[in-house]
């Protein structure tokens, strides 16, 4: 072996290494700083309102079923379904947008969690607003 080809081989190699190694540098210098427990980001503001939407149409969703079915109330529950059925897919849609838009896991700030509760309660409060539905209209 040549002295050249060795001298090559080492720099190729040196050189390969730093250029890979550059991007990773990169990216540790351009990571954002962790958020407290306590700040309220824009990921989990909009997860917080998701959220909040999700629960309004769970608890108007109970209670159309609940009219729907003659417990309470005089109505047949059709306009509380409806109202469910929208709050819900509010909350589900929100909810969905936080979870997709969000760049790192639990304690990020990104609102990952609260997206992923709005997914559930919203889906909960789609599910009594139609149940409510369907009875409304076979009791109507």
């Amino acid at each position: 072996m040549s002295v050249r080809f060795v001298l090559a081989v080492a720099g190729a190699a040196l050189l390969g290494g730093f250029a890979l190694a550059t991007p990773a540098a990169a990216h540790v210098l351009v990571q954002p700083d962790p958020v407290s427990a306590y700040t309220m980001t824009a990921g989990r503001l909009w997860s917080l309102v998701a959220a909040l939407l999700g629960l309004i149409g769970v608890v108007v969703g109970g209670l159309a079923l609940a009219r729907s079915a003659g417990r309470i109330g005089t109505g047949n529950g059709r306009r509380g379904a409806i109202v469910a059925l929208a709050a819900g897919l509010a909350g589900l849609v929100i909810g969905g947008l936080v979870v997709a838009a969000a760049e790192g896991g639990p304690g990020t700030g990104y609102g990952i969690v609260g997206g992923f509760m709005a997914l559930a309660v919203g889906l909960i409060a789609m599910a009594l607003g139609g149940l409510a539905l369907a009875r409304s209209r076979r009791a109507g």
